[in-house]
């Protein structure tokens, strides 16, 4: 993390199309850290950073599903607007988390 960037929520899940990881959101961003895990073991690796995208180019929240609950935000990127669907536990407050990082930057 930068510096003045704080960590406002952090959880292991799975996106749609990038699979298992954990997913960050800070002050100033979302990240999507891939992993990797052996049951025989019950080790876990946090491979490379394959999402960074700064608050200031997602341009939409909300979530989805009835079942396999999911938070959903889309972004702007090199190719276009792009959506990503996480499992997170509790999609509600993640929504929120995230529309209040981008609507107070100053408070975070």
């Amino acid at each position: 993390m930068e510096d003045g960037e704080k960590r406002i929520k952090q959880e292991d899940c799975s996106e749609d199309s990038l699979g298992s990881g954990i997913l960050t959101l800070t002050s100033r961003r979302l990240a999507f850290d891939k992993t990797s895990a052996r049951v025989m073991d019950f080790s876990k690796n946090v491979g490379e950073t394959i999402l960074d995208i700064p608050l200031t180019d997602v341009t939409r929240t909300w979530k989805e599903g009835l079942l396999m609950k999911k938070v959903c935000f889309s972004a702007k990127t090199s190719d276009g607007e792009q959506i990503y669907k996480f499992g997170v536990f509790n999609t509600g407050r993640w929504v929120d988390s995230i529309q209040d990082a981008i609507d107070n930057p100053e408070d975070q």
